[in-house]
């Protein structure tokens, strides 16, 4: 290994550590989505974790969410489109996904980001997509469908997806969206920028639990319903999410979104451990083929060139409109 490789990787490091906690939390709500029903409804989970991640976050970010408002202010519509379709959106979703669809599913599906990511980020800033990342694409994409069909191919033919699949497909395209707008985010603290999305996730989570509760289909949270929205409120909403912010800003959106794939593995070992899902020959080769997608888009990336990340791509783009 050369020296100049071993400084990239050592100073990589805190960002390997934060998002691999972070895909463990993210595993951990799969779980809790396919407990939810029964115990706490879809809109009723999403409006209540992010009342709990703002009530825990605004006595230490309240002061720099206030001194950062001026920046903020300008981008008050970018805010609430990220934090009403990166988080709320997202979760109503995916909590709707788990009355359809079992928590091995909802976490493999996640394994569906890195790769939608890395898919925007072309689209959208032309950066550059290495053999290495197009191998990991490839074996992530196959790893999904072998998730979604159970091994039954025909399932693609006929487009008989399981409606929950079909949920969570669409939940995880919206926070793929979201991750590659995370560089171009007002250059306020992390913290602060993260309490003007939380917040902006709450407010926008309560036309959706109003229409719920309308229809009679709002489910106030029994006692292990609490516990549900304790655990997502203070994990994959607040303490995850900080996590892959700081992720994303030490390694860049295509390489911290790999690490959603370690999602998959995490939520079926506790899918088995702790729901008791059958887990057979072919999610096991649905893991290994994430695993292998993970291994091949990260070790074989293109090494970094001039304005080959979302934000000096965006800058380029905004001095050439001006």
């Amino acid at each position: 290994m050369t020296a100049g490789r071993a400084s990239r990787t050592s100073s990589a490091a805190p960002a390997y550590l934060l998002l691999t906690v972070t895909a463990l939390l993210w595993a951990g709500n799969a779980v809790t989505s396919r407990w939810a029903p029964g115990h706490v409804s879809p809109q009723v989970i999403t409006t209540l974790r992010w009342a709990v991640a703002c009530l825990v976050l605004m006595p230490f970010a309240g002061r720099r969410l206030a001194a950062a408002l001026p920046l903020l202010r300008p981008h008050w519509l970018r805010i609430l489109l990220m934090g009403g379709l990166g988080y709320t959106a997202f979760n109503c979703l995916f909590y709707a996904a788990g009355v359809h669809t079992g928590a091995i599913n909802l976490a493999l599906f996640q394994g569906a980001i890195p790769v939608l990511v890395i898919v925007l980020n072309r689209l959208a800033y032309r950066v550059p997509v290495a053999p290495g990342q197009v191998l990991g694409v490839a074996l992530t994409l196959v790893g999904a469908g072998l998730a979604a069909t159970h091994g039954d191919f025909s399932v693609l033919t006929n487009l008989a997806f399981n409606r929950g699949d079909v949920l969570v497909f669409g939940a995880c395209l919206l926070y793929a969206g979201y991750t590659i707008f995370l560089p171009t985010r007002p250059k306020v603290p992390a913290l602060a920028f993260f309490a003007a999305m939380a917040i902006a996730a709450f407010v926008t989570s309560l036309p959706p639990l109003a229409v719920e509760w309308a229809t009679g289909h709002a489910v106030w949270p029994n006692r292990e319903g609490w516990l549900m929205v304790a655990f997502v409120g203070l994990g994959p909403s607040l303490l995850a999410q900080l996590f892959f912010m700081r992720g994303v800003e030490i390694i860049g959106p295509n390489r911290a979104g790999l690490f959603v794939n370690l999602v998959p593995i995490f939520g079926a070992i506790l899918a088995v451990l702790l729901v008791g899902e059958p887990f057979g020959t072919t999610e096991a080769a649905a893991l290994a083929l994430v695993l292998a997608g993970i291994a091949c888009a990260e070790r074989l990336k293109p090494a970094p060139v001039a304005a080959a990340t979302p934000e000096a791509a965006y800058s380029q783009t905004r001095t050439r409109r001006m």
